[in-house]
């Protein structure tokens, strides 16, 4: 059964407290090669199909309830490799 994955992600000029968080405490780590962090958010919808009908409908759900447009972008993608692993 195919997976969608919807990855939500702030828009690039909103500013991102979590990810200042991540990348501040990276140093203190150890981790000196990162630039920069970004912080969002994944979802996975297994579905009974991944045809244009589908992803035209969780397109729709991820802008109506999995992201917040005026913030955050999103991306919807057909990841059937998902469906076989444990």
């Amino acid at each position: 059964m195919p997976r969608v994955i919807v990855d939500v992600m702030p828009k690039p000029e909103i500013l991102d407290p979590q990810g200042k968080a991540v990348h501040g405490a990276l140093p203190r780590l150890g981790f000196d090669s990162v630039v920069d962090v970004r912080q969002g958010k994944r979802f996975e919808l297994e579905v009974a199909t991944a045809d244009d009908q589908t992803l035209a409908e969780v397109r729709q759900i991820a802008e109506t309830l999995l992201s917040n447009p005026v913030i955050e972008d999103f991306t919807v993608r057909v990841d059937e490799g998902l469906a076989d692993q444990a």
